[in-house]
């Protein structure tokens, strides 16, 4: 662990570029890697927030067969709807790249060369699953078959979404088939390049065991892959779409997903020191630079074990990760978020549908944060954190003093009289809330953080309640000044130490504070806990709610559209029932199948279900009892023609006899639809 550190390299997972982002994304890793920065800049450190998106590998190409278009076309799409999301929320990146930028390539053929120069890589020709009908080799993402640990009949060569295992293609049970062609794909030999992570296992143990400070579901999951054994693991593939390798005699084979993604960090990087007139190296060779990679739990070994792997045995001297802070899983009301299901809350339709409350999200995400377990996003709790918290307990205690010294000091900041007793317990309180909150963020404790600084709203409330300056103006006005006085010192302080959690917030604060006509050093971390933060006479600018309450129905409109796409997920993803036994022509020629016209149509009574229709047959006409009152109405019915069977035999229902059945096609969903003929036809006229 690197104790001061003169700079920080930051990064978060690069994103695949293959569909917009979710809450689960933001939960998991972005969320508490901008909160990380924007506390590291806050006290003045030298930081490189770096990210982008992931543009190679299998699900940019299967996002592109699917949507009918290029890879690149998919990558130029997602890349700016993600980086735009990103902004609109708040996240802080100094640069937001993408791997399939030139400098990217170079950097990942260049580090690919020098480990390969260096004599680590080992070349193997084994046998990998090729779809002959398609005449590709398969990567592991484009072979489904049955998980052997959960049974999971559509699980991936790489990994079960179900169960979360990872998976080898040779691992998955039988029947196994191409996602291209949906053919039985069989095995072929081919050559790749090998990272021997069992012969590096020792220096990676020691690496390993030297960041015992990490957090325990991390160094947990490392010492399960180490006490297993590392294997040796192909860093190329047979694929069409990457970076090409840098050998002789490849065509055809590109660099594996994930040797290429972790090194868009430092390709990243580079792009942004260009810009910036910046060294690059200092933040990636530079042993005084601290590395951090915030990621989900998913990435854990790539980033713990094979990119550090890849960095200690280049010769031109990388620096290792110093933490990884990776977080569990969000799931959303009750169930996994899931892509492929749309369950999930988007960021793009989010900030659409719930203008200017990025602070909302930000704020229920970093509350319930799943740093060492699973957690839960339910539209109920944001209703309730907003409501009570932001509202009742943030919101209230500023509103509170901006409208009493409106009301009392003419909107300026009052003079401090002689302290209390009480007066000096809380503004000795105050001075602890800087130290608290900064400690719990530096050791990756954002929800403990969050809390401190909910808990500094409620010192502001709890003081107010207590002294009662409304009252007390009544009969000392001077103390009244001096109690607002405190309370808008508080209120300063929260417009400072909320800025990593709630930007826009802190923003909306220090307007209101008219923190422009104070000197720019005020209202700083470094000044923090200090009750002079906002001078004497101070003319406060206009003040505003901070956050307004939640109505059910806007919750409940969220809910319900969770729900529809659900359900609309679920009727895509509907078979046709399975066929019937067969029958003989002679079987169909005994059916009498025709064509008629409603003509009188109701519903029958003590029943929910039953119409009773008069159907013009061409013969008289005939009453059909017909079980669909909960599909149609009495009226809409009236002069349809339909297809109905008119030699069934009679049969009677609540009283009634119906003298047939008419035909209707039932939907994934369960409705019904009439069978009419696409022209008119004579009342009687036959089907065959």
């Amino acid at each position: 662990m690197i104790e001061n550190p003169q700079r920080y390299t930051v990064t978060a997972a690069l994103i695949y570029a293959n569909g917009p982002i979710h809450i689960g994304h933001i939960a998991g890793c972005y969320l508490p890697a901008d909160i990380y920065v924007r506390y590291l800049r806050a006290t003045g450190k030298d930081v490189a927030f770096i990210s982008g998106t992931d543009e190679h590998g299998v699900p940019i190409t299967i996002r592109a067969q699917k949507e009918g278009i290029t890879p690149q076309q998919v990558v130029d799409k997602y890349y700016g709807q993600i980086k735009q999301a990103f902004a609109d929320f708040g996240i802080s990146f100094d640069v937001y790249s993408r791997t399939s930028n030139k400098i990217h390539h170079e950097t990942s053929q260049e580090i690919f060369r020098n480990l390969y120069e260096g004599g680590n890589f080992t070349e193997e020709v084994t046998e990998q699953y090729y779809d002959e009908t398609a005449n590709q080799f398969l990567a592991d993402r484009y072979i489904v078959g049955v998980c052997p640990v959960c049974a999971n009949e559509n699980a991936y060569g790489d990994q079960c979404e179900r169960c979360g295992s990872t998976l080898s293609p040779t691992e998955l049970r039988e029947p196994l088939r191409s996602m291209l062609s949906g053919a039985k794909p069989v095995l072929k030999a081919t050559k790749n390049w090998y990272l021997p992570l069992d012969r590096m296992q020792p220096r990676i143990e020691e690496y390993v065991n030297s960041h015992r400070e990490w957090k325990t579901n991390v160094f947990g999951q490392c010492q399960s892959w180490l006490k297993e054994g590392l294997r040796p693991r192909a860093m190329t593939r047979d694929l069409d779409w990457g970076i090409s390798v840098p050998l002789p005699d490849t065509e055809g084979k590109v660099l594996y997903v994930w040797f290429d993604a972790p090194i868009g960090y430092i390709s990243m990087t580079k792009e942004w020191a260009a810009e910036q007139g910046r060294n690059w190296e200092l933040y990636w060779r530079d042993k005084n630079t601290k590395l951090v990679h915030f990621i989900g739990k998913d990435n854990i070994v790539f980033h713990c074990i094979i990119f550090p792997a890849m960095l200690m045995h280049d010769s031109t001297g990388y620096i290792l990760p110093d933490n990884v802070p990776a977080n569990e899983f969000m799931n959303l009301e009750g169930d996994k978020i899931s892509t492929s299901r749309n369950w999930a809350v988007w960021l793009h339709e989010y900030l659409d549908e719930m203008p200017n409350k990025q602070d909302v999200l930000r704020y229920v995400l970093a509350a319930n944060a799943p740093e060492t377990k699973d957690s839960e996003f339910t539209w109920k709790d944001y209703q309730t954190r907003n409501n009570a918290e932001l509202v009742g307990i943030f919101g209230n205690f500023v509103n509170r003093a901006f409208v009493l010294t409106q009301k009392f000091c003419e909107n300026r900041v009052p003079a401090l009289c002689e302290p209390t007793d009480y007066d000096r317990e809380v503004l000795n309180e105050l001075a602890q809330f800087p130290d608290r909150i900064g400690q719990s963020i530096a050791a990756y404790r954002f929800r403990e953080g969050l809390m401190h600084l909910m808990d500094l709203a409620r010192l502001g409330n709890k003081y107010l309640a207590e002294t009662e300056p409304w009252k007390v103006v009544k009969t000392d006005p001077t103390r009244a000044n001096s109690i607002l006085h405190i309370a808008l010192q508080i209120t300063a302080n929260l417009s400072v130490l909320c800025e990593p959690f709630l930007p826009f917030t802190a923003q909306n604060l220090r307007h209101q504070l008219n923190a422009e006509a104070l000197d720019k050093d005020n209202l700083t971390w470094l000044n923090a806990g200090k009750s002079d933060l906002l001078t004497e006479g101070h003319a406060l600018g206009q003040s505003s709610l901070l956050f307004e309450k939640l109505e059910d129905e806007v919750i409940n409109k969220q809910i319900q559209k969770l729900h529809d796409s659900k359900r609309m997920n679920e009727l895509a993803t509907k078979t046709p029932p399975e066929p019937k036994g067969e029958i003989t022509y002679d079987d169909f020629a005994k059916m009498d199948i025709r064509i008629g016209t409603i003509t009188e149509a109701e519903r029958v009574a003590k029943s929910d279900k039953l119409l009773k229709l008069r159907v013009d047959d061409g013969m008289g006409g005939r009453q059909i009892l017909s079980g669909i009152a909960k599909h149609f109405t009495p009226e809409e019915l009236i002069g349809k023609q339909v297809t109905f069977l008119a030699n069934l035999a009679p049969r009677k229902m609540m009283g009634l006899e119906s003298q047939g059945m008419v035909l209707m096609a039932e939907d994934r969903d369960g409705s019904l639809a009439l069978l009419p003929p696409h022209k008119p036809v004579w009342n009687g006229g036959s089907v065959s």
